[in-house]
């Protein structure tokens, strides 16, 4: 070992070169070949690993392994050798400069954590990755996890690396920091928040990767793209891209439709408003002229029966027609509708249909449908409502009704 450190020492010395300048260059050649050596070994271990992996990947029934060459796992794994030869040589290369031995050693060890950290990162986002091509795992928040263990392994790695620089034991700086965990409460208050937010969604199953969202106070309303340890992504239905932070989904109040999309269909829940000055009793003319709808050619001929038999059977007097029992345009327009919206093949059948009139308004008197349609994709949903309605509305002057519209009170 002696030989070596003092190699080209001895040949500078022997050629008439002074001490000081024979033991820099020294130093200096010894470095160079150092640095060449240790690329070369990089070079080789590296080609060697990513190499093995893939020929492995390629055998192998499971993706995992391409993630791993995919995340450079080889790649950072290969460093750990060059590296532990890099320490072992540094003593025998600087055995002439204690400061710089010191200096560069401590360098070294600091690498190695940081090294350490680039392997632990590379191996925790492969499992990241590889979770998600899981159809078990695909909504879960993984990102925040994966995102908290790296914030303690890098806190712990910058404490032991100021502890090789100081020359303190990492515990004895560790406790010399505690008098500042206030300080560092604050600074991380944002980062503990939200770790604490992502155990609480993922516990209670608040929200999953692709549910959609409706965040009034953050303007989203669409599909979760991303749940990491600080925001919650959410692109919008027109594309665009809103952040949340991640503890306002406990903090706040939100909407998850997810409820509905597992369901077996998306509600559909609108008003048509009537002028209530349109709406009358029936006289037989205007019954029979109805009967010709056959949705409620049934429905007028039995009800009409049935009325005639109480109206006589109680001797009610009909040359007025408020007398007795009568049928309404709006109850027949209702009973229409309904029968309507049974028989679309749009509606789920199996969840509630109903046609239900509201409480009268200054407007006029709204006639809800309410109802779900089997498809619930946005677009068909859509689609579907204004079918409906574009029907009822049209409709409505054959059950001699008006629907209400608001008039500014300017003529032409």
């Amino acid at each position: 070992m002696m030989d070596i450190r003092h190699f080209i020492y001895d040949y500078l010395i022997s050629i008439g070169l002074n001490d000081t300048s024979a033991k820099y260059v020294n130093m200096l050649v010894l470095s160079i070949s150092l640095l060449i050596v240790l690329f070369i070994i990089d070079y080789i271990i590296r080609k060697v690993l990513v190499n093995a992996f893939n020929a492995f990947a390629a055998r192998s029934k499971t993706n995992f392994d391409n993630i791993l060459v995919k995340n450079k796992v080889p790649r950072n794994i290969a460093h750990i050798i060059p590296l532990l030869i890099a320490i072992e040589f540094i003593p025998i290369i600087f055995s002439d400069f204690d400061y710089l031995e010191t200096i560069i050693e401590k360098g070294s060890k600091v690498f190695g954590i940081i090294l350490t950290l680039w392997i632990a990162r590379s191996v925790l986002n492969t499992i990241k990755d590889y979770l998600k091509t899981l159809d078990r795992f695909k909504d879960k928040p993984i990102d925040s996890y994966i995102q908290v263990f790296m914030i303690f392994a890098w806190v712990i790695g910058i404490f032991s690396s100021f502890a090789i620089i100081s020359g303190i034991s990492f515990w004895k700086f560790v406790t010399t920091l505690g008098a500042a965990s206030a300080v560092i409460i604050l600074v991380f208050r944002d980062t503990i928040l939200g770790f604490v937010a992502s155990i609480q969604v993922s516990i209670n199953d608040m929200v999953r990767i692709g549910d959609w969202i409706t965040f009034e106070k953050y303007g989203a309303d669409g599909d979760v793209i991303e749940i990491n340890l600080a925001t919650v992504k959410v692109q919008n239905f027109d594309k665009t891209i809103t952040t949340i932070p991640t503890y306002a989904l406990i903090s706040d109040s939100f909407k998850n439709w997810r409820g509905m999309s597992q369901s077996g269909g998306r509600r559909i829940k609108r008003s048509i408003i009537l002028k209530a000055t349109s709406v009358k009793y029936l006289d037989d003319q205007s019954i029979e002229k109805l009967k010709k709808i056959e949705l409620i050619s049934d429905y007028l001929n039995h009800g009409q029966t049935v009325i005639r038999a109480s109206n006589e059977e109680k001797n009610v007097d009909k040359s007025i027609l408020i007398n007795g029992r009568n049928f309404t345009n709006i109850g027949v327009f209702r009973k229409y509708i309904q029968t309507y919206i049974e028989n679309h093949s749009a509606i789920n059948k199996d969840m509630t249909i109903m046609t239900r009139q509201l409480a009268p308004t200054p407007q006029g008197l709204p006639l809800e449908i309410y109802c779900f349609s089997s498809d619930k994709r946005w677009e068909n949903y859509e689609y579907i409502m204004s079918d409906i309605f574009d029907h009822a509305l049209a409709a409505v002057p054959y059950f001699e009704l008006e629907v209400y519209e608001l008039t500014t009170g300017i003529t032409a």
